[in-house]
């Protein structure tokens, strides 16, 4: 059953926000997995070079050390080929960088390859959601090469330097499935059980919309993270029956009230999930249990290309075109400035886009501040860094783990750091006058920023309000094959169904809040829906409620093996 939306009279252009986009949030419960890959996987081959005393080579390493900041998020089994993905995008790039460096310094036509390949590099990120850092990473590394000297003999090797690197970025990856093979399991479900104490405490009806729109999300992930996990183990099945447990919670009556588990209990089993102690324990739960095998026999076929999503009437490829054309007009008024670095213009834009302009504008206040403050950063680490190579070293791996330590918090916070690592890294072929590093720098930033703002401007992305018209209508389907399943006698329901349909009716409320989402901070939108939204969020939340009391909460008692 498809809905219509209803547009209302008018759309409206909201402010764009300044306060809010410094604001600080809360750190990741996983920052110090990527921080500490990236120093093991940068430290060890910045090592071997320095004592081969060519580290003239480490920014051909450092693009397959970078690597190893994807898929922390990910089971280890879609990690190692996410991570894979990631180490052969690498090589793709900056063989195409290479090349075109290798045979031509035209300024116009090397700015021109760097946009393109920012752009196809955006739309295959956001196409297969690899995560963060998405497509920053591999626009940074490739046009930084393009303006770097190289001979067509000397690209094999420098490749085989970046493989090699990628390599053991992804082998750092993947190293902590020796110590905890569902690691990223437990945190998945360790947030969807914050997220359920959150909403279970929550104190008024604003607040428990909002609790109850990311519990969904956060039960979604878990999910999904449990259905890439592998096969059914003990350990997967108490995860799955926790999952139920935080589920539970959005069925908000006084009828399931008294067989939920407390806030406190819900705390304590996620602060055990992200310990090395054993998963808890608990009953019930067969039938979601019975419905998740059933998705994941169904997984085992072949998916779908993510190249997919990039087909004729994506809402991907304004993003993409705007790419383009933001690092293109940042490059080529880098050049015309004088400035002796456009890559880093380029890079400036290619950082800045999001999935609709308050985002975008988020990020370009975001990345201005962060490089502003991590200028003079750098003007105080220089002195120690231009002490030698190891001094140099030190300083960017600092460097690089402080990024990541605090990106999570803020964009801004994290480039304090990525500013100064980046400047380090391009010192490692020769030392640089610290002036003219802090100038070109401002040049292009600024540049970069306000490129990148015009062409968000002048490329709009009417297409986020087709997408949110098929997730609300996806979203009535979900809730009408779920209402279907209700309405029918509670013998003859087939095992399972019910928490196959409560899954499929959980991604699709997720889907259209992100939607919903995206299009409300585009401008230059037609009417949106959004009353109808609401109200289509509003009875999914419902129906979903109603799938929690019929399938019936999970056994209360619990043990801990």
């Amino acid at each position: 059953m498809s809905t219509a939306p209803t547009p209302l009279a008018a759309s409206r252009i909201r402010p764009l926000p300044v306060v809010a986009a410094l604001r600080l949030g809360r750190p990741s419960d996983i920052w110090f997995k990527p921080a500490l890959s990236v120093v093991v996987a940068t430290a060890v081959p910045d090592g071997a070079l320095l004592a081969a005393g060519r580290l003239d080579l480490a920014t051909a390493t450092t693009a397959g050390s970078l690597c190893a900041l994807y898929g922390h998020h990910l089971p280890y089994r879609a990690r190692s080929r996410a991570v894979g993905g990631v180490v052969l995008g690498m090589l793709a790039g900056s063989a195409a960088a290479m090349t075109a460096a290798a045979l031509t310094t035209s300024v116009v036509v090397l700015v021109a390859i760097g946009a393109l390949l920012a752009a196809v590099q955006k739309a295959l990120c956001d196409a297969t959601r690899i995560g963060p850092p998405g497509h920053v990473i591999l626009a940074f590394v490739s046009s930084a090469t393009l303006f770097a000297p190289v001979t067509p003999g000397q690209i094999p090797g420098r490749l085989a330097l970046t493989a090699a690197a990628g390599a053991l970025a992804w082998l750092v990856c993947l190293a902590p499935a020796l110590v905890r093979r569902d690691g990223p399991e437990r945190y998945a479900v360790a947030r969807a059980l914050d997220a359920a104490a959150a909403l279970t405490l929550a104190a008024d009806a604003p607040a428990r919309d909002r609790h109850r729109a990311g519990l969904a999300a956060a039960v979604h992930a878990a999910w999904q993270c449990l259905l890439a996990a592998g096969p059914r183990t003990d350990d997967r099945a108490s995860l799955a029956r926790l999952v139920v447990h935080a589920e539970n919670a959005l069925a908000d009556d006084r009828d399931t009230r008294a067989a939920r588990l407390p806030a406190a209990a819900l705390t304590a089993h996620a602060r055990t999930l992200r310990t090395g102690r054993p998963v808890p324990v608990t009953g019930g739960g067969e039938d979601e249990l019975l419905g998740l095998a059933a998705e994941s026999a169904g997984r085992a076929a072949p998916a779908r290309s993510p190249l997919r999503a990039l087909g004729p009437g994506s809402p991907l490829l304004p993003t993409a075109a705007r790419t383009f054309l933001g690092c293109a007009l940042a490059g080529w008024a880098a050049a015309a400035l004088g400035v002796g670095r456009p890559s880093w213009a380029i890079v400036t834009a290619a950082s800045l886009y999001q999935v609709n302009l308050t985002l975008t504008w988020n990020r370009t206040l975001q990345r201005v501040v962060g490089n502003l403050l991590g200028l003079l950063l750098f003007v105080a680490v220089a002195p120690i860094a231009h002490r030698g190579a190891v001094p140099l070293v030190l300083c960017c791996l600092a460097a690089g783990f402080g990024a990541e330590a605090l990106i999570a918090r803020n964009y801004w916070l994290g480039s304090v750091c990525v500013t100064p690592m980046a400047l380090l890294v391009t010192e490692f072929g020769r030392t640089q006058q610290t002036g003219e590093l802090v100038t070109d720098r401002v040049a292009d930033t600024l540049t970069g920023a306000l490129a990148g703002l015009a062409a968000v401007l002048l490329v709009t992305n009417r297409r986020a309000g087709a997408r949110l018209e098929h997730a609300l209508a996806a979203a009535a389907d979900a809730r009408t094959a779920a209402d279907r399943l209700l309405a029918g006698p509670a013998p003859a329901l087939p095992p399972a169904a019910l928490a196959v349909a409560r899954r499929t009716l959980t991604g699709a409320l997720v889907d259209l809040r992100t939607a919903a989402d995206t299009a409300t901070g585009e401008w230059w939108q037609r009417a949106l829906p959004e009353q109808q939204v609401v109200a289509e969020e509003r009875a999914g939340h419902r129906t979903l409620a109603a799938t929690v009391r019929r399938q019936g909460p999970p056994a209360r008692e619990g043990a801990t093996r």
